[in-house]
């Protein structure tokens, strides 16, 4: 059974237990990533798996990865040393690249969390995707588009940073009031309601947010300010919503519609 892209996560039904203990490798370029969204990522990972590999690849004999030191004791990550052979090529990516192949190969993993915001690493994806595995990309978000589009869920990592510093300029949850939608977000959400809606023009949630991953591999709501999915839909004045009770359980399933003209 694959593994669930993020969106599927916000569904109302409980994941299963092969989901949830996926094994996953998580690869850290040190060089285009903050230490201070370690935590918010590992948090992040665990929604889709246990991370069975957490590696970093630097040169740890430079000075300009001092600050990751603290961060790979506290989350037992393993550094990876490579060093910086010749000035103006980028011999961590290359490592990392071969060490991802080798994992490929060599250990039963269900997926890989490349975790950068250079491009050099869209082949890997790719390739790895083409094994059959699962590809979470973390990066920030002047990553380019080549390499999120290769991924099957993109995070955006901003949204994971914990840093009291950037704390001003985390997202908020926004009031509806405040949420003004444009017409390539709009048109993603419509088609992926209409992807699925039933003659009543009624959609289950769950099943819009794995179509709207499937179409945008970097869409998030947190990157709109919202925790979660129906909390954007409830935010849009052209969507309606209904919670619907299940006869097997207590919890309720939420309902997407594009509002009828009256």
């Amino acid at each position: 059974m694959p593994l669930l892209p993020f969106s599927q996560f916000r569904a109302h039904e409980p994941q299963t237990s092969e989901i949830s203990q996926a094994k996953l490798a998580v690869l850290i370029d040190a060089d285009n990533t903050k230490p201070a969204i370690i935590e918010g990522l590992l948090n992040e990972v665990a929604k889709y798996g246990i991370a069975s590999v957490k590696r970093i690849y630097g040169d740890w004999t430079s000075n300009n990865l001092r600050s990751w030191k603290e961060k790979l004791l506290q989350n037992a990550i393993q550094p990876i040393q490579q060093f910086s052979y010749t000035s103006g090529k980028n011999a961590t990516d290359s490592a990392m690249i071969i060490d991802a192949m080798d994992l490929l190969y060599s250990e039963k993993l269900d997926g890989f969390c490349i975790v950068s915001s250079d491009s050099d690493f869209t082949r890997l994806a790719s390739r790895v995707r083409e094994s059959g595995r699962i590809v979470y990309g973390f990066g920030e978000k002047k990553t380019p588009k080549a390499f999120v589009s290769v991924c099957d869920k993109f995070i955006y990592t901003e949204i994971l940073d914990d840093s009291q510093e950037d704390e001003d300029n985390r997202p908020s949850v926004k009031q509806k009031k405040e949420f003004k939608v444009d017409k390539k977000l709009l048109k993603l959400l419509h088609d992926a309601v209409d992807d699925i809606a039933e003659e009543s023009g009624w959609a289950y949630l769950g099943g819009v947010g794995q179509k709207i991953n499937n179409r945008s591999t970097d869409f998030d709501p947190r990157n709109y300010g919202f925790k979660k999915l129906g909390d954007m839909f409830r935010a849009i004045p052209q969507f309606e919503i209904e919670e619907r009770s299940h006869a097997n359980s207590s919890s309720k399933q939420v309902y997407i519609r594009w509002k009828k003209k009256r």
